[in-house]
């Protein structure tokens, strides 16, 4: 009912054109290790891949996705096909910001798309906070009510952050359930620098979990 314009090069009434659409299936995936482990990515987060997934997570324009989330579905089953039998699929949570943001979870359209329904997600939980030194009897004690000065809780995104306190915001912020002794794949939409995604193979690992392959939508070229 409404007029629509190519969101790659502003052609009308399409919401992304045939050339477009070509253009888009002629860029070359990505592949860079995060924490060791191969991740496997569509696209380079850049140029009309970075305006599509833009177009999608913020303002839920899923009728521009399909090239992204087809592409990045193959990987998955690729993943799945290589890995060994009984391998699971993981999704990488978004922040609680983003999500009430958007309403969804850009990962489920994904892993959907590769006929995965019930991927569980990791769990994210409060960073914990560094207490004072030994002997010190300054500053909030170990157990004290989460503050919007801790790591991670201070009202900003990672975009916001610098690399450092990317880290310390993300470092023990995400756990995982019932992998001990199972190979994992993990799945996110985007990878930058990648402390996020690297995050989540600790977190696996720490249960006792394998990670064999890191999939993406889009990942920084690094």
């Amino acid at each position: 009912m409404l007029p629509v314009a190519c969101v790659g090069c502003g052609a009308p009434d399409r919401a992304l054109c045939r050339a477009c659409r070509c253009a888009l299936d002629a860029l070359p995936g990505r592949t860079r290790l995060v924490a060791g482990v191969r991740l496997d990515a569509a696209h380079e987060y850049d140029g009309l891949v970075r305006t599509l997934v833009l177009e999608w997570k913020l303002r839920g324009r899923v009728d521009i996705v399909s090239g992204l989330t087809r592409r990045t579905a193959d990987l998955v089953r690729a993943a799945l096909a290589a890995a060994p039998v009984g391998a699971l699929v993981l999704r990488v949570p978004p922040s609680s910001r983003g999500h009430r943001r958007r309403g969804f979870d850009p990962v489920v359209t994904v892993l959907r798309r590769a006929g995965v329904r019930r991927a569980r997600a990791l769990r994210r939980v409060p960073v914990p906070q560094a207490g004072p030194g030994p002997g010190s009897d300054s500053g909030p004690a170990p157990d004290a009510g989460l503050g919007p000065a801790r790591a991670g809780t201070d009202g900003r995104g990672q975009k916001e952050r610098t690399a450092v306190e990317r880290v310390a915001a993300t470092v023990g912020s995400l756990v995982a359930d019932g992998v001990a002794d199972r190979d994992v794949v993990l799945v996110d939409d985007v990878v930058t620098t990648g402390v996020t995604m690297a995050e989540a193979v600790r977190a696996v690992r720490a249960a006792g979990g394998r990670v064999v392959r890191c999939v993406a939508v889009a990942t920084v070229d690094v």
